[in-house]
């Protein structure tokens, strides 16, 4: 089992001036582990776990299944607690789920008998319950709008197709203007083609907006042409942030651009060797 820090930050597997500054970062996960209690004993999925995020920053995480990268977001949404550590937004530690901090899953999670509108508006409502109404149903159709959805807002999730309800989804989270967007492996159960459109609607929209983002991905593909940096998480159990590789393209970005950069494919690789060489699966039987 590894006990020790592993937390570095490297362009291409080189350290990067470690040089930090006084100021307290926006988003801060400070020595986070999480035990969960089983017959068998206590079952640790997060050993201090240590990170910066600084405002209005894209990150991707990725990691093998069961590293706990969906907990440790979950931690930062407020749905999960360290068992010792802290996350703190902007100093204030993260006790509850709040408006300043929505997620958007792989299964849409919109309510089926609802309309796009209706989904949407159902957020506002919420989290903004003393607007006119008139301003309300003015921001929920900017978001459709935003998405190239303002043509489908009377549909239903079912007459949506896969690509249709993840922009609702998106337009729902951004709808209420939130300081973190959290994105659990968002395009993960799209097609090919679906998945690249929605990346760069999502890039465009994060350019307009500029709020921080937090995102689960399995595919380090998405991850270089999304990210600002990629946190490279280890194995679990114990899992910890193993390295935080910076990813250097400018913004915006053209993917065509990117993937005939040779430094791409040296990310690329240096995050697969990550994966798949130093922090590869054990076969456990």
């Amino acid at each position: 089992m590894q006990n020790r820090n592993l937390t570095a930050t490297t362009t291409l597997g080189k350290p990067l001036d470690s040089t930090t500054s006084s100021r307290r970062p926006f988003l801060e996960i400070k020595d986070v582990t999480k035990v969960y209690p089983t017959k068998k004993g206590p079952f640790t999925v997060l050993d201090g776990v240590n990170l910066n995020v600084e405002q209005g920053e894209f990150l991707c995480v990725i990691g093998h299944s069961g590293c706990g990268k969906s907990t440790l977001l979950n931690m930062v949404s407020g749905f999960n607690f360290p068992t010792s550590g802290q996350v703190l937004l902007e100093g204030e530690p993260i006790i509850k789920p709040g408006p300043d901090r929505m997620v958007v899953f792989q299964n849409y999670a919109l309510l089926p008998w609802r309309t796009a509108f209706e989904n949407i508006y159902l957020a506002v409502n919420a989290v903004y319950p003393n607007k006119p109404q008139a301003e309300k149903r003015a921001i929920v159709r900017d978001h459709l709008a935003m998405v190239g959805l303002g043509d489908a807002m009377e549909k239903k999730p079912m007459q949506m197709s896969g690509g249709m309800r993840q922009r609702v989804s998106i337009a729902r989270a951004l709808a209420i203007r939130p300081k973190v967007l959290i994105l659990d492996e968002p395009f993960g159960a799209l097609d090919a083609i679906t998945k690249e459109e929605l990346q760069e609607e999502l890039l465009k929209i994060w350019g307009d907006n500029r709020c921080t983002v937090l995102m689960i991905t399995h595919d380090i593909d998405e991850a270089l042409f999304l990210a600002d940096k990629l946190v490279m998480m280890t194995n679990g159990p114990h899992a910890k942030i193993g390295e935080v590789l910076e990813i250097p393209f400018s913004r915006p970005r053209d993917r065509s651009r990117i993937m005939e950069d040779p430094q791409y494919y040296q990310l690329r690789n240096y995050a697969l060797d990550f994966l798949f060489n130093r922090f590869a699966h054990d076969d456990v039987g």
